[in-house]
């Protein structure tokens, strides 16, 4: 029997889990399942308890509940080794004052240099720094937030990289990569909120090059579903990429739209299940 969790993954037996914890009767389902298949956004309940009582579980998410967050991706691409900008971690801004005090002047790295929030999306919560005390703005900022429960943040090495970015999506066994490219280079940010647009045919070679790295990647932990975004710093030959972070929810234009994206995962599904020797 196969159990689909995902609601527009139709299977020998479905059962919505979203805005509950899953109970007994769940538990006795996935017991009984030979495969699971789970949402791009399962509760780390439901899914602990898949992985916990059947053997084949689509997607696999033990990187994203083993490793949560910004802080734990940053100790993903050190264990995993990949290239990844020079990252400072720290559980909250007292963690910060111990090591550096409170004198700015102090930091880990040197200006420009970017501060990363734990939480947050598509460009909440980071922020280029080029002065001390923009620095001690955002650790400021940063306490007040951890007052009402959000804490952690990284500050990580500024690598130039001419305004754009690289996202490559795997789904299953397919890994699909597009630009995201700001008008002016010297923007910061970006993602498409920040006003970039998607360019799939620039660079091949380098569009390549960070498939095949994220594809090593995820060869290495298992990730088999989610958007990558990768830095190619600018002027550097020959070019290699910089892992910048790990989106388990990502935009779907870049794909095509939520349409072309379902159809993808739906292939991307029923590919695994005929690796297992079941089928829909």
């Amino acid at each position: 029997m196969i159990l689909s969790f995902h609601p527009n993954i139709v299977a020998h037996k479905n059962i919505l889990c979203a805005g509950r914890l899953p109970d007994d009767e769940d538990r006795a389902a996935i017991c009984q399942a030979r495969a699971v298949i789970l949402p791009q956004g399962p509760s780390e309940a439901l899914y602990r308890m898949c992985r916990k009582h059947c053997a084949h579980v689509f997607p696999n998410y033990d990187a994203r509940f083993d490793f949560p967050g910004k802080l734990g991706q940053a100790r993903l691409f050190q264990k995993v080794g990949v290239r990844f900008p020079r990252t400072y971690p720290f559980e909250t801004v007292f963690s910060y004052d111990d090591h550096f005090g409170k004198n700015a002047l102090k930091s880990p790295l040197s200006f420009p240099c970017v501060f990363k929030s734990d939480w947050g999306g598509e460009g909440e919560g980071v922020f280029l720094l080029r002065t001390p005390e923009a620095l001690d703005q955002a650790l400021n900022k940063a306490a007040a937030a951890e007052k009402s429960g959000p804490k952690g943040f990284l500050l990580q090495e500024y690598v130039p990289c001419r305004g754009r970015s690289l996202r490559v999506v795997v789904i299953g066994d397919e890994f699909l990569s597009y630009w995201r490219i700001q008008q002016d280079p010297s923007q910061f940010l970006t993602n498409l909120k920040a006003g970039a647009f998607i360019d799939h045919k620039a660079d091949p070679d380098l569009q390549q090059a960070g498939r095949a790295a994220v594809c090593d990647f995820c060869s290495k932990t298992g990730i088999n579903l989610a958007g990558f975004d990768l830095l190619f710093p600018q002027n550097e030959r020959p070019a290699r990429p910089f892992f910048l972070e790990i989106n388990y929810f990502f935009g779907r234009r870049g794909l095509g739209g939520s349409l072309e994206y379902y159809e993808i995962v739906d292939r991307a599904v029923r590919a695994w299940l005929s690796t297992l020797g079941l089928n829909l």
